[in-house]
């Protein structure tokens, strides 16, 4: 399974840069330059447009949709559901990326209301993964975008979401585990430098709309393999960094540069 699930990545990083998805995000404002230069770099492209005039129009001629909360304003709040109600409607695959929810008393239900649209994906830390878990009787946990919770500790709830909605969840952390609720698979690349860069987490949602938006490459595998993209670049990128500001420029040339074969050999696997 593990060598196929290699050859899965290798063949979905090849067609990201084959065909320039295109990538419609409603983002934070805070990491929407990071989320931009790295679909680029990476070989998609971005399109941020986040008001209720514009966005909801703009969804039919992406291949996928991009929800991340983080940053949430009035008008971005405003356009989101509409967008999301557009990608359905066209069938455009989405990916939900819950920023930060938890304590926040607009984005979390909205979070909650969002999910029960069938996201084609779910990305999140453990803590963002638990409190979405948890329906609308639930409260808080752990610290929202900050999470100090393994994804370990999140698994029952990633298959839960993941079963209940029909969707891929990505659990990310030292050890990303990415389930449709049969199976999952842990990702184990990465460098800690990767917490220290504001909207890595925000970008690894960005490359996961991405490949979904591949109608050549699905489910489980398109998810994995935009964990890998990221987390193998990132460990090429540290080596040569002197610190945050180096790395994050090297990330995105090594997003670039990283071939499709070597994401697909570094990644380190596990699959159950």
């Amino acid at each position: 399974m593990t060598e196929a699930l290699r050859d899965g990545i290798e063949r979905a990083v090849a067609s990201l840069r084959d065909r320039a998805p295109l990538v419609h995000g409603i983002t934070g404002t805070a990491t929407q330059g990071l989320v931009a230069d790295g679909l680029l770099a990476a070989g998609a492209r971005p399109m941020l447009t986040s008001t209720r005039a514009e966005a909801p129009t703009l969804v039919p001629i992406a291949n996928a949709l991009l929800v991340n909360l983080g940053s949430l304003n009035n008008d971005a709040r405003e356009a989101i559901k509409p967008s999301v109600e557009a990608a359905v409607a066209h069938g455009i695959p989405w990916v939900l990326d819950p920023t930060a929810i938890g304590l926040a008393p607009v984005r979390t239900p909205l979070a909650r209301e969002l999910v029960a649209l069938a996201p084609t994906a779910v990305r999140g830390n453990a803590s963002e993964v638990l409190t979405l878990a948890l329906g609308a009787g639930g409260g808080h946990v752990g610290r929202g975008a900050d999470s100090t919770i393994t994804p370990d500790a999140a698994v029952v709830a990633a298959r839960d979401i993941s079963r209940a909605h029909g969707c891929v969840v990505a659990v990310s952390g030292a050890v990303d585990l990415v389930t449709d609720g049969r199976q999952e698979v842990r990702v184990a690349n990465g460098h800690p430098l990767l917490t220290q860069v504001s909207g890595t987490g925000c970008l690894l949602g960005a490359l996961s709309a991405a490949m979904v938006g591949l109608d050549d490459v699905a489910g489980v595998v398109a998810v994995v393999a935009a964990t890998a993209l990221l987390t193998v670049a990132s460990e090429r990128a540290a080596a040569n960094a002197a610190g945050p500001g180096s790395f994050r420029i090297r990330l995105l040339d090594e997003l670039n540069a990283v071939s499709s074969g070597e994401v697909a050999l570094r990644a380190r696997l596990t699959c159950e």
